[in-house]
């Protein structure tokens, strides 16, 4: 199993890089970030720098979105820094939240997100592609020599899980419940298998926020405290599954949606940050399910169920008061036992 690091691109970028290169340094091999330019800096100006400062890791968006930038730009800039530091980029992306709404435009359909992955890919990698289906017009970016960009796309409802299936070369599930986790990639290799490709080929990457604490009732509520935001963050895609599919759908699970019941709005002015107001409504239950909190035992045992299940990576989203704890924790125990 490897492991990768999520952090939001707040300034100062040079805090960035340091928890990037101290997780590096921590085994770690990849380095994620969200993807959301009016909330966050620019992403990938601190690409280049995390790369520079480290020697392995592989770094990029958790998650892009094909509407914020034009994908040809979006594919030059993976294109650029592999070319500068060696193939050590992967583009995650889906249809767009936070980078969307905050700019009060509607996320992505499916049918331009699978269009973009393919021609973020093919221009990454130097070969021609059509870029415009209606008109046929087609691109190359001819400087590329030898490029590789691994695509993997975010997704939890049942189009989208077929869609990652069918053209990603991973799937990133946002969440680390072992029930959802086991329902949403059976969901995605058989896709795969029924569009005729391995689906031993995709890479499967867990994605949620953990906490090294004590097993104590007040370290563990503390600990709950520091990561309900992240059921806020999930819920928005919840809601918009029951906004779809209705709130009891057999093709949602109930276990996904029942949480959102009680949500009243969402306010981006928090998202991903501890402490969020706009996320009272999540459970306690649901923080234990969707996160790993406790002591390292704890992590150990769930993260072993999760590499049952097929997930080649977990990556923890460190927005919380623990950081540098830990990336130390999981450098110490969680990944010389797993990695």
């Amino acid at each position: 199993m490897d492991f990768g690091l999520v952090l939001q691109t707040d300034p100062p970028a040079s805090a960035v890089v340091g928890l990037m290169r101290r997780a590096e340094n921590n085994g770690f091999r990849y380095g994620w970030t969200f993807d959301s330019t009016v909330l966050w800096q620019e992403p990938y100006v601190i690409y280049s720098r995390i790369l520079e400062h480290t020697d392995r890791l592989t770094v990029g968006p958790m998650v892009t979105n094909p509407g914020t930038r034009t994908w040809e730009v979006t594919a030059s800039a993976f294109a650029t820094l592999n070319e500068m530091y060696g193939n050590r980029t992967v583009c995650g992306i889906g249809r767009g939240d936070s980078a969307m709404r905050v700019a009060g435009r509607p996320p992505n359909t499916l049918a331009r997100l699978g269009d973009a992955i393919r021609v973020i890919r093919d221009l990454a990698e130097g070969r021609e592609t059509v870029v415009d289906r209606e008109s046929g017009t087609t691109l190359r970016l001819p400087w590329v020599e030898n490029g590789r960009l691994p695509v993997w796309m975010a997704a939890y409802g049942p189009k989208a899980l077929a869609l990652a299936g069918q053209v990603a070369d991973g799937f990133i599930l946002q969440l680390s419940d072992v029930y959802l986790t086991e329902f949403m990639v059976k969901a995605v290799r058989t896709a795969a298998a029924q569009a005729g490709r391995d689906p031993d080929d995709l890479t499967i990457c867990v994605a949620a926020p953990a906490y090294v604490t004590d097993g104590t009732p007040e370290g563990l509520a503390h600990a709950r405290e520091q990561c309900r935001w992240f059921g806020g963050m999930v819920g928005n895609h919840v809601a918009d599954l029951v906004d779809r599919y209705g709130e009891h759908s057999d093709v949602v699970p109930e276990a996904l949606t029942a949480y959102v019941k009680q949500r009243q709005g969402y306010d981006y002015s928090h998202h991903g940050r501890a402490g969020n107001p706009s996320t009272d409504f999540v459970p306690d239950d649901i923080v234990d399910r969707f996160c790993i909190l406790g002591p390292v035992e704890a992590h150990l045992e769930k993260l072993r169920r999760l590499r049952e299940l097929g997930v080649h990576q977990f990556a923890i989203y460190a927005m919380h008061d623990a950081k540098e704890s830990t990336i130390d924790a999981y450098g110490k125990y969680v990944i010389p036992a797993l990695a």
